[in-house]
């Protein structure tokens, strides 16, 4: 009876293990989206400022003229 109580608790834990290491791989994943996702919002926001200054010097250059 001890060793079937045993077996079946090490068979939990092995499965608890297994259902841990699939959440960390996914949330490794997400990370990785995320940070990916992050690189290309501030490559746009990056551009995005360029843009608005090439017009504010461009408006300008229009007023002086």
């Amino acid at each position: 009876m001890a060793a079937h109580i045993l077996t079946s608790e090490v068979a939990n834990a092995r499965q608890r293990i297994h259902r841990t290491e699939l959440a960390l791989q996914r949330t490794e994943e997400m990370l990785a989206e995320n940070l990916a996702l992050c690189s290309r919002m501030r490559t746009a926001v990056e551009a995005a400022d360029r843009l608005v200054k090439i017009d504010s010097l461009s408006t300008e250059g229009r007023r002086a003229g």
